[in-house]
Formats: C-alpha cells, sequence, structure tokens
C-alpha cells in the first residue's frame, strides 16, 4: 500500500471512531451519514488489510493494528490542523467548537459556573465537554489533541507543555460549623493530631505536595476515612466530627451550602500553584488562545506569563 492510496477523509473517519467507537457519533461528528461513514470503514479495511473496529455490544472496539495506528494518525491530523488554523480567525459568538478540559473535582466546583457563564454570553453555540485530570493518559491525551486544556496543579505536564499560573492558594482545615475545634482563630498542631480525619486521596495532582509537607513536619493524623475526590467531603464533614485539609478555594465553595467553616492550621503548609496548561501544537490555535485568556481573565491575571517547559 502507498501513502497516496489512502485519502485524508477516511484517516479523519479512523480517527473518529478511535475517540467515539460508534458509527452514529462519527457520522453526527463530521457531517456524514452512517452509510458514508460505515463505507470509508470498509475502503480503509481493504486498504490496510485489517478489520480495524470490531463490533460489540458496547460499540466498535479498536483491534491491536487500530490501536498501533492511533497515536500516529492523531498527531499527524492535528499538525495539519494546527497548521491550518495559524491564520485563520476565531468568532466566538459564530463558533459550535467542542473544547475538551482536564480538572479535578474541585476544579469542577471552581472553574465550571463562572466559566460556563462567560460562554453563554459570548459564545453561546461553544461546549465544553470535562475529563477527570487523574486520568494516567493525560498527557498523551494533550499531545494527541483529545484534550486541549487542563487546569489544576499539574507537576507531570512538564516537556512539550506551556503553562500560564492562575492563582496560588493555601490550604485549611475545614469542619462543621459546630465542631470543638471551630471556636478557635486556627487549629493547633496538637489539636490538628488529636482530630479525626478525613483523608482525600487527589490522585494525578498535585495535593500530594500538602500530605508530603504533613509527614515531612510529623504531623500523623488519625484518619478513619479515605476518598477519591473531594466532592463527598461536605455531607460528611457536616454531619461528623471529622475534619479534611482541603485547598482554600474548596472551602469557599463548600462552607456555605453545608454550614461548614474553615480554619488556618497553625503550622504553614506550602501553597498550591493552580495553572492552566496546553500542549505546545495549540499554543497559536486562534480559538485556543481565546477560550485561554477568557480563563486567565476570569480566574488569574491576563497579563501573567505563558511559559514553555523544555523539551
Amino acid at each position: 500500500m502507498k501513502l497516496e492510496d489512502i485519502d485524508l477523509n477516511l484517516l479523519m473517519v479512523f480517527d473518529r471512531l478511535m475517540r467515539e467507537q460508534r458509527v452514529s457519533r462519527v457520522a453526527e461528528s463530521l457531517g456524514m451519514s452512517q452509510p458514508a461513514v460505515s463505507h470509508a470503514l470498509r475502503r480503509l479495511r481493504t486498504l490496510l488489510d485489517d478489520e480495524l473496529f470490531l463490533r460489540q455490544p458496547a460499540g466498535m472496539v479498536p483491534t491491536p493494528y487500530a490501536r498501533q495506528l492511533a497515536s500516529p494518525v492523531s498527531q499527524a491530523l492535528q499538525v495539519l490542523r494546527s497548521a491550518l488554523h495559524v491564520r485563520a480567525s476565531f468568532d466566538p459568538g459564530a463558533s459550535v467548537r467542542r473544547f475538551q478540559l482536564a480538572m479535578s473535582d474541585v476544579g469542577q466546583m471552581y472553574f465550571l459556573p463562572a466559566l460556563m457563564a462567560e460562554l453563554a454570553l459570548e459564545a453561546p453555540g461553544v461546549t465544553v465537554q470535562v475529563t477527570p485530570v487523574a486520568d494516567p493518559d493525560l498527557r498523551e491525551a494533550m499531545t494527541t489533541g483529545r484534550i486541549d486544556l487542563a487546569l489544576g496543579a499539574l507537576p507531570r505536564l512538564q516537556a512539550g507543555f506551556y503553562r500560564q499560573t492562575l492563582f496560588h492558594q493555601r490550604y485549611v482545615v475545614l469542619m462543621r460549623a459546630g465542631h470543638p475545634l471551630a471556636g478557635g482563630r486556627q487549629v493547633s498542631a496538637l489539636r490538628f493530631r488529636r482530630a479525626t480525619h478525613v483523608k482525600v486521596a487527589a490522585t494525578g495532582t498535585g495535593h500530594g505536595l500538602v500530605e508530603e509537607a504533613l509527614e515531612a513536619l510529623g504531623l500523623e493524623r488519625h484518619i478513619v476515612l479515605t476518598v477519591p475526590h473531594h466532592v463527598a467531603l461536605g455531607q460528611v464533614l457536616s454531619e461528623t466530627d471529622l475534619i479534611a485539609t482541603v485547598p482554600e478555594r474548596f472551602a469557599e465553595k463548600a462552607c456555605p451550602p453545608f454550614g461548614l467553616v474553615a480554619r488556618p492550621l497553625a503550622i504553614p503548609l506550602p501553597r498550591s500553584e493552580i495553572a492552566q496548561h496546553w500542549h505546545g501544537h495549540l499554543h497559536r490555535d486562534p480559538g485556543h488562545q481565546w477560550l485561554r485568556q477568557r480563563v486567565a481573565r476570569l480566574f488569574g491575571r491576563p497579563s501573567a506569563i505563558e511559559t514553555a517547559a523544555p523539551d
């Protein structure tokens, strides 16, 4: 098989099938009919001499060969898109672009309400899909263009990625308003040790630095509950005498609806740096630039320097 035998449209169908794994969704996203998508898949199967996708109850499951092709094809298409979009313009009022964002559950609580309100006013046709930053394939997903922007404390996004700091936040102790520790202005190290705790195992984020700092300070805790996300903390803390060490911006959102209070720990903890991160291939994309500017305006400083990590 020669490269000139491959129609670029066939590769676009292949790439979209790898993401969606359903012919109906591919047809809808590419503006094609389902028979046209099926015909394109048949052509690819003939050209590549492989089934590529096997129909299963859960959808179109890629073969090993298709999985091997997925990343190179996606990267090649993204390079072409980036090259073609360098001089393209972006009209937010007319755009129907879908942005893929990655953030933690805390990020979803903090960023999404204001961001979606902004989009409703300036870009009503733009849609957003959110995935968790804990995804072990986050780097690859951003490199191949499946995710446009990641928000949070994400030290693992280094080489090949740009970043712009939005803000720094401290960590505080969160508890119900009637908690015995709520009466003071801060929580002493001794009372912190004696309390019963909820630990949030925020995999894939920079919040692990706080756990390391507590360990280095010798602040051993009596942990009676460990949860994977912050989302359950409000209800748990409001109905128990448990406390949790959480980011300050999360505490601001969680306190009013659940009757909670936040107190600083007498021993200072390291602050986390919250930034927006994106891969280099999207750095000059006009639509992406517009989105980054809106995020910086809403949550940080638009003049903050965008930096690229060395390759």
